[in-house]
């Protein structure tokens, strides 16, 4: 009894002071990858259907692309159409079906507010709550705890593309929050990095419009 009670507390301490280093070093960087200070301030479509969040997120790269380019590999996004643009192998280990798209895929193109995406089957089902084409997209989970959009803001070095994540976590307890910080967060930004990466990949080999000098990645 006395040395479970002390591995608990082991682990208890361990894990707060990992999430002491996280919160310190590395957090602002798992939220706002590629982002500046006024993108993560900004505020994008989407963001008043959840405006108390436990955790805000937003990621961003530029692609030397014209939003033309980018939006139909956006709205194809999903389980069992054009995949996430991520580690297909890692999404499958969850039962999602991701099986990423190299084409843009017709079939998938007249994506429409209220359609739905199913994460899975114990997994979130995501509603467009939001669709501008070429400009904004924007999810909202069923259950009103999560929302994602898709902002794509044009500039002189190509066009940004912006994700914004917004969770709440109402009913999660102490122990769940912190395991969602340490493991759930910097997950989300490898696999939100790569999916960022992978469309901007795809969207500059198809544009006739990309520039020959590749873009700037962090």
């Amino acid at each position: 009894m006395k040395k479970t009670t002390a591995c608990a507390i082991g682990l208890g301490t361990y894990l707060a002071g990992l999430a002491v280093g996280y919160q310190v070093l590395l957090r602002d960087r798992c939220l706002n990858w590629g982002s500046t200070p006024d993108e993560a301030a900004r505020t994008m479509p989407g963001d008043d259907l959840l405006p108390t969040p436990d955790v805000v997120a937003t990621r961003a790269i530029t692609i030397q692309a014209p939003p033309s380019a980018i939006w139909p590999w956006l709205v194809q996004i999903g389980p069992g159409r054009g995949g996430a643009y991520t580690y297909d192998w890692i999404e499958n280990l969850l039962g999602l079906d991701m099986h990423s798209a190299d084409e843009i895929l017709p079939r998938f193109q007249d994506l429409a507010v209220g359609d739905t995406l199913s994460l899975g089957a114990s997994g979130p089902t995501m509603r467009v709550a939001v669709l501008e084409p070429e400009r904004t997209l924007v999810y909202r989970s069923t259950d009103g705890n999560w929302t994602w959009a898709f902002g794509l803001y044009p500039d002189v070095s190509g066009t940004r593309l912006i994700s914004r994540n917004r969770i709440a976590t109402p009913t999660a307890t102490a122990p769940v929050r912190l395991l969602n910080r340490v493991i759930m967060e910097p997950g989300s930004w490898v696999m939100e990095r790569k999916m960022l990466l992978g469309i901007a990949r795809r969207a500059e080999q198809k544009s006739t419009a990309a520039p020959t000098t590749p873009s700037a990645r962090v």
